[in-house]
Protein backbone atom coordinates (compact mmCIF):
# COMPACT_ATOMS: atom_id res chain seq x y z
CA UNK A 1 0.00 0.00 0.00
CA UNK A 2 1.76 3.21 -1.08
CA UNK A 3 1.79 6.40 1.59
CA UNK A 4 1.52 10.01 0.69
CA UNK A 5 2.75 12.31 3.16
CA UNK A 6 1.36 15.81 2.96
CA UNK A 7 1.07 18.87 5.81
CA UNK A 8 -2.61 18.65 5.14
CA UNK A 9 -5.71 16.06 4.08
CA UNK A 10 -8.85 17.83 3.70
CA UNK A 11 -11.90 15.61 3.87
CA UNK A 12 -14.59 17.07 1.57
CA UNK A 13 -14.21 19.37 -1.24
CA UNK A 14 -17.67 21.29 -0.75
CA UNK A 15 -17.58 25.03 0.03
CA UNK A 16 -15.65 24.60 3.51
CA UNK A 17 -13.01 22.34 1.91
CA UNK A 18 -12.44 24.77 -0.76
CA UNK A 19 -11.92 28.16 0.58
CA UNK A 20 -9.47 25.83 3.43
CA UNK A 21 -7.74 24.44 0.10
CA UNK A 22 -7.49 27.73 -1.10
CA UNK A 23 -6.07 29.32 1.50
CA UNK A 24 -3.45 26.63 2.68
CA UNK A 25 -2.81 26.47 -0.72
CA UNK A 26 -1.60 30.19 -1.38
CA UNK A 27 0.41 29.76 1.85
CA UNK A 28 2.68 27.19 0.19
CA UNK A 29 1.04 23.62 2.54
CA UNK A 30 1.01 20.73 0.85
CA UNK A 31 -2.64 19.99 0.69
CA UNK A 32 -4.44 17.03 -0.67
CA UNK A 33 -8.72 17.04 -1.03
CA UNK A 34 -10.36 13.72 -0.77
CA UNK A 35 -14.24 14.09 -2.06
CA UNK A 36 -16.19 10.54 -2.03
CA UNK A 37 -18.45 11.73 -4.79
CA UNK A 38 -18.23 12.99 -8.57
CA UNK A 39 -18.88 16.41 -9.63
CA UNK A 40 -21.18 17.81 -10.12
CA UNK A 41 -23.05 16.06 -7.59
CA UNK A 42 -26.44 17.30 -5.99
CA UNK A 43 -26.41 18.67 -2.42
CA UNK A 44 -28.45 20.92 -0.17
CA UNK A 45 -27.62 24.00 1.38
CA UNK A 46 -29.04 26.14 -1.94
CA UNK A 47 -29.53 29.83 -0.12
CA UNK A 48 -26.06 31.50 0.90
CA UNK A 49 -25.87 34.16 3.30
CA UNK A 50 -23.48 37.55 2.77
CA UNK A 51 -20.73 36.90 5.76
CA UNK A 52 -20.12 34.12 3.57
CA UNK A 53 -18.93 36.15 0.17
CA UNK A 54 -16.20 37.69 2.97
CA UNK A 55 -14.83 33.90 2.87
CA UNK A 56 -14.67 33.64 -0.68
CA UNK A 57 -13.47 37.28 -1.22
CA UNK A 58 -10.66 36.15 0.91
CA UNK A 59 -9.37 33.11 -0.65
CA UNK A 60 -9.64 34.68 -4.02
CA UNK A 61 -12.78 32.55 -5.09
CA UNK A 62 -15.00 35.17 -5.58
CA UNK A 63 -13.85 36.10 -9.05
CA UNK A 64 -14.54 32.83 -10.68
CA UNK A 65 -18.21 32.39 -8.74
CA UNK A 66 -19.44 35.77 -10.47
CA UNK A 67 -19.09 34.61 -13.92
CA UNK A 68 -21.71 32.08 -13.21
CA UNK A 69 -24.28 34.48 -12.91
CA UNK A 70 -26.31 32.68 -10.09
CA UNK A 71 -29.43 34.54 -8.74
CA UNK A 72 -28.75 37.70 -6.54
CA UNK A 73 -30.03 37.23 -2.54
CA UNK A 74 -30.47 40.36 -1.42
CA UNK A 75 -32.73 39.65 1.01
CA UNK A 76 -35.35 37.12 2.13
CA UNK A 77 -39.22 36.83 2.65
CA UNK A 78 -41.48 35.17 5.13
CA UNK A 79 -45.05 34.77 4.98
CA UNK A 80 -47.50 33.17 7.16
CA UNK A 81 -51.21 33.54 5.70
CA UNK A 82 -51.63 36.86 4.72
CA UNK A 83 -48.75 38.17 7.12
CA UNK A 84 -45.58 39.06 5.18
CA UNK A 85 -42.17 40.33 6.56
CA UNK A 86 -39.71 41.46 4.32
CA UNK A 87 -36.02 41.52 4.67
CA UNK A 88 -33.30 43.72 2.96
CA UNK A 89 -30.00 42.98 3.64
CA UNK A 90 -28.56 46.79 2.66
CA UNK A 91 -30.64 47.55 5.95
CA UNK A 92 -28.67 45.67 8.68
CA UNK A 93 -27.14 46.66 11.78
CA UNK A 94 -23.93 45.06 10.75
CA UNK A 95 -21.44 46.27 8.01
CA UNK A 96 -21.03 44.26 5.39
CA UNK A 97 -22.34 42.56 1.65
CA UNK A 98 -25.26 43.38 1.06
CA UNK A 99 -26.10 40.38 -1.20
CA UNK A 100 -24.98 37.18 -2.16
CA UNK A 101 -26.25 34.21 -4.31
CA UNK A 102 -29.14 31.31 -4.75
CA UNK A 103 -27.44 28.56 -6.01
CA UNK A 104 -27.11 25.41 -7.75
CA UNK A 105 -25.02 23.56 -5.73
CA UNK A 106 -23.89 20.49 -8.24
CA UNK A 107 -22.74 24.07 -10.14
CA UNK A 108 -21.40 26.15 -7.53
CA UNK A 109 -18.95 23.56 -6.02
CA UNK A 110 -17.69 22.34 -8.97
CA UNK A 111 -17.05 26.20 -10.02
CA UNK A 112 -14.92 26.17 -6.72
CA UNK A 113 -12.86 23.08 -7.68
CA UNK A 114 -12.52 23.39 -11.26
CA UNK A 115 -11.19 26.66 -9.97
CA UNK A 116 -8.67 25.02 -7.38
CA UNK A 117 -7.35 22.57 -9.66
CA UNK A 118 -6.55 24.83 -12.09
CA UNK A 119 -4.04 26.32 -9.70
CA UNK A 120 -2.55 22.89 -8.94
CA UNK A 121 -4.49 22.04 -5.90
CA UNK A 122 -4.55 18.03 -5.28
CA UNK A 123 -8.62 16.67 -5.03
CA UNK A 124 -9.16 13.41 -5.99
CA UNK A 125 -13.13 12.63 -6.35
CA UNK A 126 -14.59 9.21 -5.68
CA UNK A 127 -12.73 8.56 -3.15
CA UNK A 128 -13.97 7.27 0.43
CA UNK A 129 -11.68 7.62 3.87
CA UNK A 130 -12.46 4.56 5.43
CA UNK A 131 -10.25 4.31 8.65
CA UNK A 132 -7.75 7.03 10.51
CA UNK A 133 -5.34 6.52 12.94
CA UNK A 134 -3.66 9.33 15.33
CA UNK A 135 -0.15 9.22 17.06
CA UNK A 136 0.76 10.62 20.31
CA UNK A 137 1.82 13.77 18.45
CA UNK A 138 -1.39 14.02 16.03
CA UNK A 139 0.41 13.12 12.98
CA UNK A 140 -2.06 10.51 10.90
CA UNK A 141 -2.45 8.06 8.27
CA UNK A 142 -5.93 8.01 6.75
CA UNK A 143 -6.81 5.29 4.77
CA UNK A 144 -8.56 6.06 1.15
CA UNK A 145 -10.43 3.39 -0.87
CA UNK A 146 -10.70 4.43 -4.68
CA UNK A 147 -13.74 3.57 -6.80
CA UNK A 148 -12.36 0.62 -7.64
CA UNK A 149 -11.75 -0.60 -4.78
CA UNK A 150 -8.32 -0.28 -4.04
CA UNK A 151 -6.85 1.19 -1.02
CA UNK A 152 -3.64 3.65 -0.32
CA UNK A 153 -2.80 5.80 2.92
CA UNK A 154 -1.79 9.57 3.19
CA UNK A 155 0.12 10.78 5.65
CA UNK A 156 -0.79 14.16 7.27
CA UNK A 157 0.18 16.74 9.60
CA UNK A 158 -3.27 17.93 10.00
CA UNK A 159 -6.46 16.44 8.96
CA UNK A 160 -10.01 18.86 8.09
CA UNK A 161 -12.86 17.34 8.27
CA UNK A 162 -15.09 19.11 5.79
CA UNK A 163 -17.29 16.58 4.79
CA UNK A 164 -20.27 17.75 5.73
CA UNK A 165 -23.46 15.29 6.34
CA UNK A 166 -20.98 12.78 5.85
CA UNK A 167 -19.63 13.93 9.14
CA UNK A 168 -16.49 11.16 8.54
CA UNK A 169 -14.45 11.93 11.14
CA UNK A 170 -17.18 11.88 14.00
CA UNK A 171 -18.19 8.52 12.80
CA UNK A 172 -14.53 7.35 13.04
CA UNK A 173 -14.10 8.85 15.98
CA UNK A 174 -17.12 8.57 18.32
CA UNK A 175 -17.41 12.58 18.25
CA UNK A 176 -21.21 12.06 17.34
CA UNK A 177 -23.48 13.68 19.88
CA UNK A 178 -27.72 14.17 19.90
CA UNK A 179 -28.52 17.96 19.33
CA UNK A 180 -30.13 19.76 21.49
CA UNK A 181 -33.03 21.14 19.09
CA UNK A 182 -36.56 19.73 17.90
CA UNK A 183 -36.67 16.57 15.78
CA UNK A 184 -37.35 18.33 12.93
CA UNK A 185 -37.21 16.35 8.72
CA UNK A 186 -37.48 17.56 5.51
CA UNK A 187 -38.56 16.50 1.88
CA UNK A 188 -37.29 18.84 -0.70
CA UNK A 189 -36.79 18.47 -4.78
CA UNK A 190 -36.04 20.46 -8.00
CA UNK A 191 -38.45 21.84 -10.46
CA UNK A 192 -38.21 23.54 -13.74
CA UNK A 193 -40.78 26.26 -12.88
CA UNK A 194 -42.96 27.00 -15.59
CA UNK A 195 -45.02 28.90 -14.00
CA UNK A 196 -42.44 31.09 -12.05
CA UNK A 197 -43.94 35.31 -12.30
CA UNK A 198 -41.47 38.45 -13.98
CA UNK A 199 -39.31 40.24 -12.09
CA UNK A 200 -39.22 40.31 -8.13
CA UNK A 201 -41.40 38.02 -7.36
CA UNK A 202 -40.21 35.59 -9.21
CA UNK A 203 -36.68 35.64 -7.97
CA UNK A 204 -37.52 36.44 -4.46
CA UNK A 205 -36.27 33.11 -1.78
CA UNK A 206 -39.41 32.61 0.29
CA UNK A 207 -40.10 30.83 3.26
CA UNK A 208 -43.73 30.05 3.67
CA UNK A 209 -45.21 29.34 7.21
CA UNK A 210 -47.69 26.68 7.46
CA UNK A 211 -47.96 26.52 11.40
CA UNK A 212 -45.37 26.66 13.95
CA UNK A 213 -42.90 24.03 13.27
CA UNK A 214 -44.05 23.71 9.44
CA UNK A 215 -42.50 25.59 6.52
CA UNK A 216 -41.87 25.59 2.57
CA UNK A 217 -38.59 27.49 1.32
CA UNK A 218 -39.16 28.10 -2.46
CA UNK A 219 -35.44 29.14 -3.99
CA UNK A 220 -35.34 30.44 -7.57
CA UNK A 221 -32.28 29.92 -9.32
CA UNK A 222 -31.12 32.30 -12.13
CA UNK A 223 -31.40 29.06 -15.11
CA UNK A 224 -34.89 28.81 -14.39
CA UNK A 225 -34.94 25.96 -11.73
CA UNK A 226 -36.82 26.62 -8.48
CA UNK A 227 -35.85 24.66 -5.22
CA UNK A 228 -39.14 23.57 -3.03
CA UNK A 229 -38.74 21.70 0.23
CA UNK A 230 -40.60 21.66 2.95
CA UNK A 231 -39.76 21.35 6.77
CA UNK A 232 -41.92 20.18 9.97
CA UNK A 233 -41.57 17.92 12.64
CA UNK A 234 -40.31 14.04 12.06
CA UNK A 235 -44.13 13.15 12.90
CA UNK A 236 -45.88 15.00 10.40
CA UNK A 237 -43.92 14.73 7.40
CA UNK A 238 -44.45 10.57 8.46
CA UNK A 239 -48.35 11.21 8.60
CA UNK A 240 -48.05 11.84 4.72
CA UNK A 241 -48.13 8.67 3.30
CA UNK A 242 -47.21 6.97 -0.31
CA UNK A 243 -44.00 7.72 -2.96
CA UNK A 244 -41.69 10.61 -1.63
CA UNK A 245 -42.99 12.18 -4.68
CA UNK A 246 -46.90 11.64 -3.51
CA UNK A 247 -46.44 13.42 0.02
CA UNK A 248 -44.75 16.50 -1.44
CA UNK A 249 -47.32 17.00 -4.04
CA UNK A 250 -49.72 16.89 -0.60
CA UNK A 251 -47.57 19.16 1.00
CA UNK A 252 -47.96 21.48 -1.81
CA UNK A 253 -51.58 21.78 -1.38
CA UNK A 254 -50.75 23.31 2.35
CA UNK A 255 -49.52 26.44 0.99
CA UNK A 256 -52.41 29.04 -0.08
CA UNK A 257 -49.67 31.00 -1.93
CA UNK A 258 -47.67 28.24 -4.00
CA UNK A 259 -49.95 25.71 -4.76
CA UNK A 260 -51.08 27.39 -7.64
CA UNK A 261 -47.54 27.78 -8.83
CA UNK A 262 -45.97 24.51 -8.21
CA UNK A 263 -49.30 21.82 -8.75
CA UNK A 264 -48.51 21.08 -12.32
CA UNK A 265 -44.61 21.14 -12.31
CA UNK A 266 -43.12 18.18 -12.84
CA UNK A 267 -40.48 17.53 -10.38
CA UNK A 268 -36.38 17.27 -11.67
CA UNK A 269 -35.61 14.36 -9.33
CA UNK A 270 -37.29 11.94 -6.75
CA UNK A 271 -37.67 13.81 -3.46
CA UNK A 272 -35.40 13.36 -0.88
CA UNK A 273 -35.90 13.09 2.37
CA UNK A 274 -33.83 13.62 5.37
CA UNK A 275 -35.57 12.42 8.93
CA UNK A 276 -33.68 14.78 11.73
CA UNK A 277 -31.56 16.26 10.25
CA UNK A 278 -29.84 18.40 13.63
CA UNK A 279 -26.45 17.56 14.51
CA UNK A 280 -23.98 17.82 16.99
CA UNK A 281 -20.65 16.68 17.98
CA UNK A 282 -18.55 16.23 21.67
CA UNK A 283 -15.95 18.28 20.49
CA UNK A 284 -14.94 20.28 17.57
CA UNK A 285 -11.27 19.30 17.40
CA UNK A 286 -8.24 16.62 18.72
CA UNK A 287 -4.90 16.45 19.02
CA UNK A 288 -4.41 16.27 14.72
CA UNK A 289 -8.01 17.57 13.36
CA UNK A 290 -10.58 19.82 13.62
CA UNK A 291 -13.98 19.55 12.42
CA UNK A 292 -15.43 22.38 9.88
CA UNK A 293 -19.06 22.48 8.56
CA UNK A 294 -21.39 20.35 9.13
CA UNK A 295 -19.24 17.78 9.33
CA UNK A 296 -19.41 19.18 13.30
CA UNK A 297 -22.64 20.68 13.68
CA UNK A 298 -26.06 21.39 11.69
CA UNK A 299 -29.14 23.40 13.20
CA UNK A 300 -31.47 24.23 11.13
CA UNK A 301 -32.29 25.31 7.49
CA UNK A 302 -34.72 27.97 8.21
CA UNK A 303 -32.10 30.71 8.37
CA UNK A 304 -29.81 29.10 5.36
CA UNK A 305 -27.02 29.03 8.21
CA UNK A 306 -25.23 26.34 6.79
CA UNK A 307 -22.46 27.05 4.30
CA UNK A 308 -21.86 30.31 6.22
CA UNK A 309 -20.85 28.47 9.22
CA UNK A 310 -19.13 25.83 6.86
CA UNK A 311 -16.78 28.62 4.96
CA UNK A 312 -15.96 30.66 8.20
CA UNK A 313 -14.98 27.67 10.22
CA UNK A 314 -12.92 26.17 7.16
CA UNK A 315 -11.06 29.46 6.68
CA UNK A 316 -10.17 29.35 10.80
CA UNK A 317 -9.14 26.10 10.65
CA UNK A 318 -6.80 27.19 7.46
CA UNK A 319 -5.15 29.82 9.69
CA UNK A 320 -4.70 28.33 12.79
CA UNK A 321 -3.09 25.21 10.97
CA UNK A 322 -1.20 27.42 9.27
CA UNK A 323 0.10 29.57 12.39
CA UNK A 324 0.83 25.89 13.96
CA UNK A 325 2.97 24.12 11.22
CA UNK A 326 4.54 28.01 11.49
CA UNK A 327 5.72 26.95 15.28
CA UNK A 328 3.63 29.89 16.62
CA UNK A 329 1.45 29.22 19.21
CA UNK A 330 -2.53 28.05 18.85
CA UNK A 331 -5.15 27.62 21.80
CA UNK A 332 -7.80 25.60 19.87
CA UNK A 333 -9.84 26.12 22.93
CA UNK A 334 -9.99 29.56 22.50
CA UNK A 335 -9.10 30.54 19.50
CA UNK A 336 -11.44 27.98 17.32
CA UNK A 337 -13.74 26.26 19.90
CA UNK A 338 -15.13 28.90 21.62
CA UNK A 339 -15.32 31.11 18.54
CA UNK A 340 -17.27 28.99 16.53
CA UNK A 341 -19.29 27.86 19.70
CA UNK A 342 -20.49 31.89 19.78
CA UNK A 343 -21.95 32.23 16.60
CA UNK A 344 -23.50 28.25 16.59
CA UNK A 345 -25.15 29.63 20.07
CA UNK A 346 -27.08 32.66 18.21
CA UNK A 347 -27.87 31.10 15.26
CA UNK A 348 -29.30 28.19 17.89
CA UNK A 349 -31.20 30.77 19.97
CA UNK A 350 -32.83 31.79 16.82
CA UNK A 351 -33.61 28.43 15.60
CA UNK A 352 -35.22 27.41 18.90
CA UNK A 353 -37.53 30.82 19.34
CA UNK A 354 -38.34 30.05 15.46
CA UNK A 355 -39.95 27.00 16.92
CA UNK A 356 -41.26 28.93 19.94
CA UNK A 357 -43.18 30.94 18.29
CA UNK A 358 -41.18 34.06 19.62
CA UNK A 359 -38.99 34.75 16.88
CA UNK A 360 -42.17 34.65 14.46
CA UNK A 361 -44.28 37.34 17.04
CA UNK A 362 -41.16 39.73 16.28
CA UNK A 363 -40.90 39.25 12.36
CA UNK A 364 -44.62 39.42 12.00
CA UNK A 365 -45.11 41.95 14.72
CA UNK A 366 -46.97 45.33 13.24
CA UNK A 367 -45.90 48.40 13.30
CA UNK A 368 -42.40 47.13 12.68
CA UNK A 369 -39.54 48.78 14.89
CA UNK A 370 -37.14 49.62 12.18
CA UNK A 371 -34.00 49.65 14.46
CA UNK A 372 -34.79 45.46 15.86
CA UNK A 373 -35.37 44.75 12.07
CA UNK A 374 -31.79 46.35 11.44
CA UNK A 375 -30.45 44.55 14.12
CA UNK A 376 -32.45 41.06 13.53
CA UNK A 377 -31.31 41.22 10.28
CA UNK A 378 -27.76 40.79 10.31
CA UNK A 379 -28.28 38.01 12.10
CA UNK A 380 -30.20 36.98 9.07
CA UNK A 381 -27.09 37.70 7.29
CA UNK A 382 -24.58 35.74 9.07
CA UNK A 383 -22.85 38.90 11.00
CA UNK A 384 -23.18 36.43 14.48
CA UNK A 385 -19.83 37.29 16.02
CA UNK A 386 -20.58 40.87 15.99
CA UNK A 387 -21.82 41.91 19.51
CA UNK A 388 -22.04 45.38 19.02
CA UNK A 389 -25.47 44.27 18.24
CA UNK A 390 -27.74 43.60 20.84
CA UNK A 391 -29.13 40.90 19.47
CA UNK A 392 -26.04 39.03 19.15
CA UNK A 393 -24.97 39.91 22.31
CA UNK A 394 -27.96 39.80 24.20
CA UNK A 395 -29.38 36.71 22.27
CA UNK A 396 -30.08 34.43 24.75
CA UNK A 397 -33.05 36.57 26.32
CA UNK A 398 -33.77 39.61 23.77
CA UNK A 399 -35.78 37.62 21.63
CA UNK A 400 -38.13 36.52 24.48
CA UNK A 401 -37.93 39.67 26.18
CA UNK A 402 -39.59 41.55 22.89
CA UNK A 403 -41.90 38.85 22.43
CA UNK A 404 -43.31 39.03 25.69
CA UNK A 405 -43.72 43.06 25.02
CA UNK A 406 -45.44 42.57 22.38
CA UNK A 407 -47.74 39.76 24.04
CA UNK A 408 -48.74 42.51 26.92
CA UNK A 409 -49.20 45.31 24.10
CA UNK A 410 -52.04 42.72 22.57
CA UNK A 411 -53.70 42.37 25.63
CA UNK A 412 -53.60 45.87 26.35
CA UNK A 413 -55.26 46.20 23.07
CA UNK A 414 -57.84 43.34 23.51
Amino acid sequence: MSVENVDVLIIGAGPSGSVAASYLHKKGLKVKVVEKNLFPRFVIGESLLPRCMDHFEEVELLDCLKKRDYEVKDGARFLRGDEVCNFDFSKKHTKGWDWTWQVPRADFDKTLTDELITRGVDISFEEEVIAVDFNEDGFSETTIKNKLGEQNTVAAKYIIDSSGYGRVLPRLLDLEKSSELLNQSSIFTHVKDINRPEGWEGTRITFDVIDLRTWLWVIPFSNGVTSIGYVGSTEFLESFKGTSSEKLKAMLKLSNYYSERFKSVEFQFKPIEISNYSKSVKQLYGKGYVLTGNSAEFLDPVFSSGVTFATESALLAAKLITKSLQKKTVDWEVEYSDYMKKGVDVFATYVKEWYTGNLQKLFFHKPENPEIKKQICSVLAGYVWDETNPFVKNHHRLVKAVAHVIDMEKEKSE
